[in-house]
């Protein structure tokens, strides 16, 4: 195998995990949202201000979702190597960093701060400089996600593993802008999370492993999407 294989394989994975670690970013998003969407006077003085814009914040909470299942159907397709992954994938970054963008000023406007959307925006931002970089002429052949390959499901259990990292350790990491009268809300929803999260553990794992062993998985779309041995390229 050339160093040129390896380096185009892990710049691969590297766009896939990215992806999906922005769509399960803005997933959580989304979904923590709801709270404040619809009860933003039960968290004390510094959430009140957004109390007469619930409505405006209902439409964050939607359309961030929205955004959010684009993001794991973008993963889909660039793990399965779709013609237009790349075109999909940049479309759904976009659309997240425009409406997180909207969100946080916003946010900063009626309470003084946007945390935690901040990072789900700098992690879009992120996501969307690496995608872009990967059309440059030097890179645009190497990181060609219009064809499938061992890089493919590699990215792709990867990508669901550290979904699945981010889901069990979401108490942790974002408790300190989840915590209100001592409340630390990240956790509210501990055994979902706790569900979800080994879940995508397991079927990340499952499925590298699967990718290595060279077998065949059933497509979504009903079709058998082949999984190449180690020793092939893409």
């Amino acid at each position: 195998m050339s160093h040129e294989n390896v380096f185009s394989k892990l710049l691969r994975i590297a766009g896939i995990v990215l992806m999906g670690l922005t769509a399960v970013f803005t997933l959580m998003s989304g979904a923590g949202t709801t709270c404040v969407a619809l009860a933003a006077e039960k968290f004390g003085p510094n959430m009140a201000p957004i109390a007469p814009y619930k409505w405006l914040y209902v439409i964050f909470v939607l359309v961030t979702l929205a955004i959010g299942v684009m993001g794991v159907r973008a993963v889909v397709l660039l793990v399965k190597g779709r013609a237009n992954a790349y075109r999909y994938t940049l479309a759904t970054l976009l659309a997240g960093l425009a409406v997180g963008a909207v969100h946080m000023i916003v946010s900063r406007a009626l309470r003084g701060k946007s945390m935690p959307v901040d990072a789900v925006v700098y992690t879009t931002l992120i996501t969307l400089a690496v995608f872009l970089l990967f059309q440059l002429p030097g890179l645009r052949q190497m990181t060609d996600y219009s064809k499938t390959g061992s890089a493919s499901g590699t990215g792709g259990g990867l990508a669901a593993i550290m979904a699945g990292a981010a889901l069990l350790t979401v108490q942790y990491w974002a408790g300190p802008s989840h915590t209100w009268g001592g409340v630390n809300y990240a956790d509210v929803w501990h055994s979902a999370f706790l569900l979800a999260g080994w879940g995508l553990v397991l079927a990340g794992s499952l499925a590298i492993g699967l990718w290595s062993a060279g077998l065949r998985l059933p497509d979504w779309a009903g079709k058998s999407l082949p999984i190449r041995t180690p020793g092939s390229t893409g």
